[in-house]
């Protein structure tokens, strides 16, 4: 009795070591890059699915934006080419970890109704097809090294400054 005793009492505490819990929506690392004098924007995010079932971002909503999408970005013949993702959707498989960031999957914010104040609070709500919406708190940041856009056909396209 007293090795099934410690052996449960190991596998309880094997199981609480970790920073997550089955059967929640990691949301960790939100950044808005939000502070430049344009109107759009974007938003990062490390998103990890412990739900116990396969889920999806499917939109967000942030005050002060027009309109949001789910875009991916990718390098085409030395072009920084961005649209928006097929579906409509971003897949967030059970177990995984997908990281929406600077040069690749983002929500952008497009009809940005001004700058925000590098450095700021700003609420954003991710909705997602199982795990409904989740409130989070994201950080204004600086967006980088990114320049040269150009709008045309439903696309941006995005020259990189080396």
């Amino acid at each position: 009795f007293l090795i099934v005793f410690v052996l449960l009492i190991l596998s309880l505490a094997a199981c609480g070591s970790g920073s997550t819990e089955s059967g929640e929506m990691v949301i960790e690392n939100v950044q808005a890059n939000m502070a430049m004098p344009s109107d759009t924007g974007s938003v990062w995010v490390k998103i990890t699915n412990n739900t116990g079932q396969d889920d999806a971002l499917i939109g967000a909503e942030l005050a002060g934006c027009g309109a949001i999408e789910l875009h991916n970005m990718t390098m085409e013949n030395d072009v920084m080419i961005m649209r928006e993702v097929e579906g409509g959707e971003i897949p967030i498989p059970n177990g995984e970890t997908v990281e929406l960031k600077q040069g690749g999957l983002h929500i952008m914010c497009i009809g940005k109704e001004a700058p925000l104040e590098l450095g700021t609070s700003v609420d954003i709500a991710l909705n997602f097809a199982n795990a409904g919406t989740i409130d989070v708190t994201g950080k204004v940041v600086e967006p980088g090294g990114m320049m040269d856009m150009e709008h045309g056909d439903g696309e941006m396209e995005m020259e990189m400054n080396e």
